[in-house]
């Protein structure tokens, strides 16, 4: 069985970034992109989903948006090269996730079509000096470039740490779940034969 790990790198003049991940890991995570709203969130991700996933993100001009938005789409397309083929996994999965008074579900489908729906329901300007817009656009570019289909809900919740981070969470599980090698599963899981 192919290894499920990958290294990328990304550097363009707004920003250097590197990826590590291997998705049979143990969620053993080093992430460095300077900012620790968003370190705690690659970090959940890592550690929820069970794989090892390290990041090394660094501007080049300064501009906090050009760094959250290519790290996260270098994060995702490490782990669309790390799934390889797609062969023997469950595919499909879902997970609900409680943070105290919030509640996140996401749902996905690791078909290589991308898709994504996604609804924090975030009420206030900046979550622990991140901007709404800059963490709404994390989740976008993550969940574009991670060739897939994936639905991400707040049902509900009080606090916008709360809710962001349920969410992903809720991505994590249903990831983890979704990229697991399915015992009974032959070759693609697809009535197609082919992601």
């Amino acid at each position: 069985m192919k290894l499920r790990k990958t290294s990328i790198k990304r550097n363009t003049k707004e920003t250097s970034i590197q990826v590590s991940v291997n998705l049979d890991g143990t969620g053993k995570t080093n992430i460095k992109t300077g900012i620790n709203f968003v370190d705690h969130l690659i970090t959940s991700f890592g550690k929820h989903s069970m794989m090892d996933l390290k990041v090394a993100a660094t501007s080049n001009d300064g501009i906090e948006h050009h760094l959250i938005e290519d790290t996260a789409i270098t994060i995702g397309q490490a782990i669309d090269n790390a799934l390889n083929s797609r062969t023997g996994i469950t595919r499909f999965s879902y997970a609900s996730v409680p943070m105290d008074e919030s509640l996140a579900e996401a749902s996905i489908d690791l078909i290589k079509r991308p898709f994504w729906k996604l609804t924090l329901s975030i009420k206030r300007s900046k979550i622990e000096g991140v901007s709404k817009e800059d963490l709404e656009h994390f989740f976008q570019s993550l969940l574009q470039n991670l060739n897939s289909c994936i639905h991400i809900t707040v049902k509900y919740g009080d606090n916008d740490h709360h809710k962001v981070e349920a969410a992903m969470k809720s991505l994590a599980v249903a990831f983890r779940n979704a990229s697991a090698f399915d015992k009974k599963q032959k070759g693609i899981p697809s009535t197609k034969g082919s992601m």
